[in-house]
């Protein structure tokens, strides 16, 4: 069980890696094609890699650089499903200015195929700051 728990957090920090190297295509391979969940910027439903791929594309515009942190992750195995849920932050910069977007996250996993891929994802903008 933890070994699978220590999967899975490598899994999102990959995703973290991807996300602050700019690779859209690559972050996206975490995701099964059938993703459903909801968007952190303009809380509308996602249903395809495309919609999702829109949602990491308005965060890459927003900043001349950026940095995407998750912390206090927190993972449940249910047989070949997992469930994470973490604090996430993204912190834009545009010259000297920075402006940080704090939120919560979830993604639920399922083995496919032998492969952990992310079938529902939940972002939502926080109403409180939190420390990562």
């Amino acid at each position: 069980m933890e070994d699978i728990k220590q999967q899975i957090l490598n899994l999102e920090q990959q995703q973290v890696d991807a996300f602050n190297e700019g690779n859209i295509d690559r972050l996206l391979e975490f995701f099964d094609p059938g993703i459903t969940g909801f968007s952190s910027t303009k809380h509308m439903r996602l249903g395809s890699l495309g919609e999702l791929r829109k949602t990491f594309e308005f965060y890459q515009r927003q900043g001349s650089k950026i940095d995407y942190l998750i912390s206090d992750p927190l993972v449940n195995i249910y047989g070949d499903t997992a469930i994470v849920t973490f604090y996430w932050i993204v912190r834009l910069r545009n010259g000297k200015k920075r402006r940080p977007i704090e939120g919560r996250g979830t993604h639920v996993y399922h083995k496919i195929d032998g492969s952990w891929k992310v079938v529902h994802e939940h972002f939502s903008r926080a109403h409180r700051s939190y420390e990562i």
